[in-house]
């Protein structure tokens, strides 16, 4: 227990090697995640930087052959100068959106991962366990500009080091990190029309409809965070021992029926965590 180190009054803390975190949800729901070291963030970066690479290129075929059509035509004087002055401007545009709104765009819209990332099994989550939001991916890869100096993320690697989560000063300044995913890992969770589907984690049965089980006005009086709360534990539950998840689904089922008031239905508690979750969307609170 010694080994323990608390952060803050999150309750969010360490218990083992640097290559693993925890938190601790509101719900006393204990997640665990596997931290992304240096050497997969830089076979996902270098794979990126290839596909950015990529795109510079065929930039810079399209202007050489503006620039060759410019030259050929009969225009000159100032109408020429403005036109190349306005043609500088757009590609220094063009290159700050293809190297920031890559990454940026990227790792909002994606759940966190790029090309990159996805090849190497990566993703980029909030320090709390959430999805990152546009303005985190904004935030983060707008210092990359600080990270990459002198070269290949040196500062980058070297404030990797000196921290226990491999964060770049990007993640500090963000509030984020970089984590593995499991090969087996799926959302049992996900939205397939106007109805919540869900999947049974140990046999992978896919199709089951949630049928709502609570009144709309019990259910009204669970809040975003309690819903963020469940979504996290289906997207992590297989990371669970089948005991230690059929605990943990009946702690937090309890406690979520215990503040709308009613009585927790016999039976699976997953079952009833989804429900609470598929109504809440019904009701149009989605986050």
């Amino acid at each position: 227990m010694s080994s323990f180190e608390q952060r803050g009054v999150s309750g969010e803390q360490y218990k083992g090697p640097a290559e693993t975190h925890y938190i601790d949800t509101p719900e006393q729901v204990e997640l665990e995640y596997s931290v992304a070291g240096i050497g997969s963030r830089f076979v996902a970066a270098l794979l990126d930087l290839l596909i950015v690479g990529a795109f510079f290129t065929a930039e810079l075929i399209v202007v050489v052959m503006i620039g060759a059509a410019a030259a050929a035509s009969p225009a000159t004087g100032r109408l020429g100068e403005a036109a190349g002055k306005w043609l500088t401007a757009f590609v220094i545009f063009i290159n700050f959106a293809i190297f920031w709104g890559y990454f940026a765009l990227f790792e909002a819209y994606w759940k966190g991962q790029t090309p990159g990332k996805r090849v190497m099994k990566l993703r980029v989550i909030k320090d709390s366990g959430r999805q990152i939001t546009f303005f985190e991916s904004l935030a983060r890869n707008l210092v990359r500009v600080v990270d990459y100096p002198p070269g290949m993320y040196l500062i980058g690697v070297i404030t990797m080091l000196c921290n226990k989560r491999n964060q770049r000063l990007g993640d500090l300044v963000a509030g984020t990190l970089v984590v593995h995913e499991r090969l087996d890992e799926a959302s049992l969770l996900y939205q397939g029309g106007s109805t919540l589907v869900a999947a049974e984690a140990a046999n992978v049965r896919w199709g089951q409809a949630v049928t709502a089980m609570f009144p709309a006005d019990a259910v009204a009086k669970l809040s975003m965070q309690d819903l963020m709360v469940i979504e996290t534990f289906f997207a992590r539950m297989l990371d669970l021992p089948m005991e230690t998840r059929a605990a943990v689904a009946y702690r937090m089922a309890a406690q979520m029926a215990a503040k709308m008031g009613v009585t927790l239905p016999e039976g699976n508690p997953e079952r009833a965590l989804e429900s609470m979750a598929y109504q809440m969307r019904s009701q149009g609170r989605v986050h």
